[in-house]
């Protein structure tokens, strides 16, 4: 039974105690010459959204992607340790990345707005990076849309896993957003209500199954396992 596994960053696997605007505000920074008026506004965008959303809101013209990306991926590696020392890998990740990354027919990497540097410095912060195939996964620079992610890991997995054409997708993850690239591209969705998004925000986006945390190993495999079998 194959099943590929997604599982969002942010609020998801990880807490980044607002290092995440950090980053964002300092990448900002380093290409504008002066800091934002206001925060990064995230909540499951990809990086190219996020950045094309403070500039316009400060009145600039955006930069070239590569230039952007560049300014990314400098504000990310320069804030690991205060990530590391900020930040927590959420409870129950840990133990259920372990059970799923064992799986042999299983595929399990991320899917997240993060491009693939930063969020690289996320899940090594905590020593989650050798639980997840970060080859396959898809992050924030691969497209501008959430949904358009989906397509990138199916390919990945396909030519560097041998995955099968319409391999079952679940998306992890904690935000409308998730969701709704889950909905949008026939893919399943356990949605966490471990960020800022209730569970009825998530049920009301049209998940079908949410969960309040991952910290019930058993039931987040039972859950795939049911999926995996269809």
């Amino acid at each position: 039974m194959e099943l590929m596994v997604l599982w969002d960053i942010d609020h998801t696997l990880i807490e980044n105690a607002g290092v995440s605007k950090e980053i964002y505000a300092a990448a900002f920074t380093a290409l504008a010459g002066r800091a934002p008026v206001g925060p990064a506004r995230t909540e499951g965008r990809t990086d190219r959204l996020i950045m094309r959303d403070m500039f316009q809101r400060n009145g600039l013209a955006e930069p070239d992607w590569t230039a952007v990306e560049g300014a990314l991926s400098d504000a990310g590696k320069a804030r690991r340790q205060d990530l590391s020392r900020r930040g927590a890998a959420l409870p129950g990740v840990r133990e259920v990345l372990k059970e799923v990354s064992v799986r042999s027919s299983w595929v399990s990497s991320v899917l997240t707005g993060n491009i693939a540097d930063n969020a690289r410095v996320k899940v090594a912060a905590f020593g989650l990076d050798p639980l997840l195939d970060l080859a396959v996964g898809a992050y924030g620079a691969d497209a501008v849309q959430r949904p358009d992610l989906v397509a990138v890991a199916r390919e990945r997995a396909r030519r560097l896993r041998d995955a099968r054409d319409g391999v079952p997708v679940v998306l992890v993850g904690d935000t409308p957003r998730d969701v709704e690239a889950a909905l949008a591209t026939g893919s399943e969705i356990i949605a966490v209500a471990s960020g800022v998004h209730s569970a009825e925000e998530l049920a009301d986006a049209g998940a079908r199954t949410v969960l309040p945390d991952l910290i019930d190993t058993g039931r987040v495999l039972r859950i795939l396992d049911a999926i995996a079998a269809r």
